[in-house]
Formats: C-alpha cells, sequence, structure tokens
C-alpha cells in the first residue's frame, strides 16, 4: 500500500479542513466522498477534488477503490457510520468523540478487533508538536511531580448556532464537543482520577451548556477543568509541578508556535518555540494513519483502544455526575 487511498464520510466544516491538509501528505490521496446527498457530496468534491463521488453513505463503503474512511458526522452518529465502514471492510480514522458513551466505543472497538480492521480516534492534537514535547518533557521529570491543571475551553457561538451543539440526539453539549481536549489532556497529565466531581449549568435541550469538573487524586494532585457554549473563555492550559510550569496558550489544543515554561518563579518565563508547519494540523494523524496501514496494523501504537476507551468512561463518569443523560445510555 504505497498510497493510501481515502474516503471522507460526512461533508461538514471539519472535514473541510481535513481534505485540506490531506492534500499536504505524501502517498495520500483524496478519492471518494460521501454525504447525505448527491448535491453536497458534488460541492464538496468541486473545492476538494476527489474522484469517486457517493450521494449516500452505503454507496461510499462499498467503493473498491476506498482503503480508509475518515467519518466526520456528528459524533452522536459515530456509532452507526464506524459500524457501516467496518462492516464493509473499510479501516476508519474517527473523529472524536469517538462515541456517545463507553458501551457504543466497546461495540465499535470489539467489531474492529473481530475483523481485524483498523480503527482509531482522531484526536488530532495527540500528534502535534508541542504535546509530543509535553510529554517528554513529563516523563523526564523536567516540572517535578505534577501537582495541578487548570484547562479552560469556552466559546459563545454564533448564529445560525448548528443543531449538534445542544440536540442531546447528537451527543450536544460542551463536555462532548469542547470539554472532550480538557479531560483528555488531564489524562495524559496525571492519568485516571480517583475521585470525580462535576457540575453543569443545563442548556434548554438538557444537555450541558457549560461544565466544571474536578479531577482528584490520592497523590494529592488536582485538575481542574472548565467547558463552555455561554461564555469566550481564554481556551489555555497550565500544567504546575513542584519544580516548573507550563502555560499553553491560545488554543492549547490546535498547532502551536510555542509554549511557556517557567522553570521556578512567577516571573521565570522561557518561550519555547516550535516550527509552523502549513495546514490546519490534521496531517500529523493522517501520517500515522498512513504508516500503521502501511505497517498493517490494525491499532495505533499511539492513540490505542485502550486510550480511547478510558476517556470515553471517564466522560461516562463525569456526564453521570452532571446529570445528563443521551437516549444511547438507556
Amino acid at each position: 500500500m504505497n498510497t493510501i487511498r481515502w474516503g471522507i464520510l460526512g461533508c461538514g466544516r471539519i472535514a473541510r479542513k481535513f481534505a485540506s491538509d490531506l492534500a499536504l501528505v505524501p502517498n495520500a490521496k483524496l478519492i471518494a466522498v460521501g454525504s447525505r446527498s448527491l448535491e453536497n457530496a458534488s460541492a464538496f468534491a468541486k473545492e476538494y477534488p476527489a474522484p469517486n463521488i457517493h450521494g449516500n453513505y452505503n454507496s461510499l463503503v462499498n467503493d473498491p477503490e476506498v482503503d480508509v474512511i475518515y467519518v466526520a458526522s456528528p459524533h452522536g452518529q459515530h456509532h452507526e457510520h464506524v459500524l457501516l465502514c467496518l462492516n464493509h471492510g473499510k479501516a476508519v480514522l474517527c473523529e472524536k468523540a469517538f462515541a456517545l458513551n463507553g458501551k457504543q466505543a466497546s461495540e465499535m472497538i470489539s467489531l474492529a478487533r473481530e475483523k481485524k480492521i483498523f480503527l482509531m480516534e482522531a484526536l488530532w492534537s495527540k500528534f502535534m508538536p508541542h504535546y509530543q514535547l509535553l510529554m517528554q518533557w513529563l516523563r523526564d521529570g523536567k516540572l517535578g511531580p505534577i501537582q495541578n491543571v487548570l484547562i479552560n475551553f469556552g466559546f459563545a457561538p454564533t448564529e445560525p448556532i448548528p443543531k449538534r451543539m445542544f440536540d442531546p440526539a447528537l451527543g450536544g453539549g460542551s463536555l462532548l464537543d469542547i470539554g472532550i481536549y480538557n479531560i483528555f489532556y488531564a489524562l495524559s497529565i496525571l492519568g485516571k482520577p480517583d475521585k470525580i466531581e462535576a457540575f453543569m449549568t443545563p442548556s434548554a435541550t438538557g444537555v450541558d451548556e457549560q461544565s466544571a469538573i474536578l479531577f482528584r487524586y490520592n497523590n494529592g494532585a488536582m485538575a481542574q477543568l472548565f467547558s463552555s457554549f455561554s461564555t469566550n473563555l481564554p481556551t489555555e492550559a497550565d500544567i504546575s509541578g513542584r519544580h516548573g510550569r507550563i502555560r499553553l496558550s491560545t488554543r492549547y489544543y490546535e498547532p502551536s508556535t510555542q509554549f511557556e515554561y517557567y522553570p521556578d518563579r512567577v516571573d521565570s518565563r522561557q518561550i519555547i518555540p516550535f516550527i509552523k508547519e502549513p495546514g490546519w494540523g490534521y496531517h500529523y494523524e493522517i501520517k500515522h494513519v498512513n504508516e500503521c496501514l502501511q505497517k498493517g496494523l490494525t491499532e495505533s501504537p499511539i492513540m490505542s483502544h485502550a486510550d480511547t476507551m478510558l476517556l470515553m468512561e471517564v466522560m461516562d463518569e463525569v456526564r453521570r455526575k452532571m446529570g445528563v443523560v443521551y437516549a444511547a445510555d438507556e
């Protein structure tokens, strides 16, 4: 498999960014796009050329020229669409949130393992240079024992507000849409919490308009995570240890050109720069999936099935504490 032939399921905003970055990756080719209507798929293919255009998802997953499908539909539909792809023998990169709950995620992963087909959650942040360096510094003990993590991520959506943001059937609410990044970072840095506290402000549909989460650990460490669809927050992350602190500013979950390192004192800031590569940042995970498929892997060694299950199970517990229930939970 010298060239990996990609299909895209769903033609929304994130699919457009993904397709743009796909063109930057050597040995990757956009071969097919699929939408709920031929009109949408055709419009997408005019903007991001693909020779095979499908007006429904069944047609896409039956395309013999497709090696792997990027599932870019709303997360409330990921379970259905990933199973559809796997049952037709297609490898899958599924956008986060991977599913609505741990039960759905387990079914998706079990089917991929049964059929020996590659499946990975598209948590793009894990593949970015600034995240990789942060993890290396933590492994090396550069900050000392981590004591606290403080992360904010919020924005006030403007009209027209996408239905998926507040629709319970589509997994609406701030948690699965943006709070997932906060939890992902906290788990990466501190691991699974020993205790979870969580609160939310309900929207008119009952899902969380904003959420406040506290992770507590038996060693005394804590993580405070806040997500919101009602206010514009700084979207920053602070990671503090006994011997230093790192501050990730300005959309910490996206590709970064730098992070701030405070080795010992509040006024001891050092700027750690990164080279900004062209693209939105999806090319890092695309390259990784290409490499996995070329090696014949069915699971990523970086974003493993266990990583996905831990993330989903923690979010399930957070929703339980907040009182947010989806029909898929019943």
